[in-house]
């Protein structure tokens, strides 16, 4: 793994590092112990543990297993493979405009069969309107001072969502209260979308659930991530987009994502909540 300048991914190398160390220290070996049961030489640990040296999937398989900690080591290979993809900067992904950015996702997309969306905030890509996601993508592109192909990333994203009406594939998808609340565009653009919800509905491979703001709250609001099968977890932050592929990491997220559906309501109650909120946004 070549080495890189960003910070990100030198955290996640850290972390990998700094994790093999502690499994050494639990197995009560020290650096010289553990490069002779591995068969290295003695400065290969340090090296390893100091994040000098990334491990490859042999090295990792070595040291678990000289360590006693067999079980770690498919977490820990998945967390090594992708230590420079798992942090990405939105700022460099962006940094073209946002078209690009729509078309890195495709093969992604293509490959899933079953994707589990959840969303606090706003509605989820693949269900956006032409007039919401131009909203959306306008407000990102001033705020992050990139040059504006808003037009050509909508239409991107519109083409890619198209494969919501794949039969063949399953979306759960779910979100709070707030995200039919929050007004991204004018009354036009939200009541639009809005309607467009409903009639989403009803497509045989879509499942829509709304947490209401009344629902008691064992799991809180997370947030935005997108489920690919049972074996990535892309979660949005303000300034990172983080890929998530260690078994027990994906594992978290399924979990969680199935206590936040039992929060959520459907079929004629998620109706009523978005029409109530499109009466609201329409005004008298």
């Amino acid at each position: 793994m070549p080495t890189s300048s960003s910070s990100s991914a030198q955290a996640a190398r850290a972390a990998v590092a700094a994790r093999l160390r502690e499994l050494r220290l639990e197995a009560g070996l020290s650096g010289v112990e553990l490069a002779q049961r591995c068969g290295w030489h003695k400065a290969k640990c340090s090296r390893i543990e100091n994040a000098r040296t990334p491990p490859s999937d042999a090295d990792i398989r070595a040291w678990c297993a000289a360590c006693g900690a067999e079980r770690h080591t498919e977490d820990l290979i998945a967390s090594s493979r992708h230590a420079e993809s798992m942090f990405v900067e939105w700022q460099r992904k962006q940094r073209t405009g946002l078209r690009r950015l729509q078309d890195s996702y495709l093969e992604r997309y293509r490959d899933t069969t079953h994707f589990r969306v959840y969303s606090p905030d706003i509605v989820p890509g693949f269900v956006q309107t032409p007039a919401y996601a131009t909203a959306l993508l306008s407000s990102i592109t001033e705020f992050r001072k990139i040059p504006n192909d808003v037009s050509a990333a909508v239409a991107a994203r519109t083409r890619r969502s198209q494969i919501i009406h794949d039969s063949h594939r399953r979306f759960a998808l779910i979100v709070e209260e707030s995200v039919l609340r929050y007004r991204i565009g004018d009354t036009e653009a939200m009541t639009g979308q809005l309607g467009h919800l409903l009639s989403i509905m009803s497509l045989p491979a879509v499942s829509l659930g709304i947490i209401p703001f009344s629902a008691s709250r064992p799991m809180w609001p997370l947030e935005a991530c997108y489920i690919f099968d049972d074996r990535l977890v892309q979660v949005e932050l303000l300034t990172t987009d983080v890929t998530l592929r260690a078994p027990t990491e994906v594992a978290t997220y399924l979990r969680a994502f199935d206590e936040l559906h039992k929060l959520a309501v459907y079929g004629e109650h998620a109706r009523n909540l978005i029409t109530s909120a499109i009466a609201e946004v329409s005004g008298p």
